[in-house]
């Protein structure tokens, strides 16, 4: 049986859907997944592969995230392990106002599987994404 940090069973990461969120161009490079309404970018496959320095001391993991928005509002971030226990992410969201891009970061308490939902006005955006430890 493992431990609350490990893995219990696979993960059906979100692969990028390609909608290419308002003022941006689609690239080779780009992993865009949107709904119209919401839109961030993801990496291939859906894997977070975390480097060193995205670990922090108490062993979380933070990645960065953009995100679009298309409708007005505040944009919100939760999210939860869907293979093990775990508290649930946080985000970090600075004030770039009610519309447009919005640079975030998610702060994962552990690796594994995650589900993460975005929310703007009447919008929503969910995913699911495998982070991955650095070895």
């Amino acid at each position: 049986m493992g431990s609350a940090s490990e893995p219990k069973r696979g993960c059906s990461a979100t692969r990028a859907n390609g909608s290419v969120p308002p003022g941006e161009q689609s690239s080779s490079g780009a992993h865009y997944h949107g709904n119209g309404k919401l839109w961030t970018e993801l990496l291939p496959g859906g894997v977070i592969r975390a480097r060193p320095e995205d670990v922090r001391a108490d062993g979380s993991i933070e990645i960065k995230f953009p995100w679009w928005r298309a409708v007005r509002g505040r944009l919100t971030i939760s999210g939860r392990r869907l293979d093990g226990q775990a508290e649930p992410l946080r985000a970090w969201i600075p004030d770039y106002g009610l519309t447009g891009f919005q640079s975030t970061a998610i702060t994962f308490p552990t690796q594994g599987c995650w589900e993460v939902t975005g929310r703007a006005g009447d919008g929503r955006l969910t995913f699911v994404v495998r982070v991955v430890a650095p070895a």
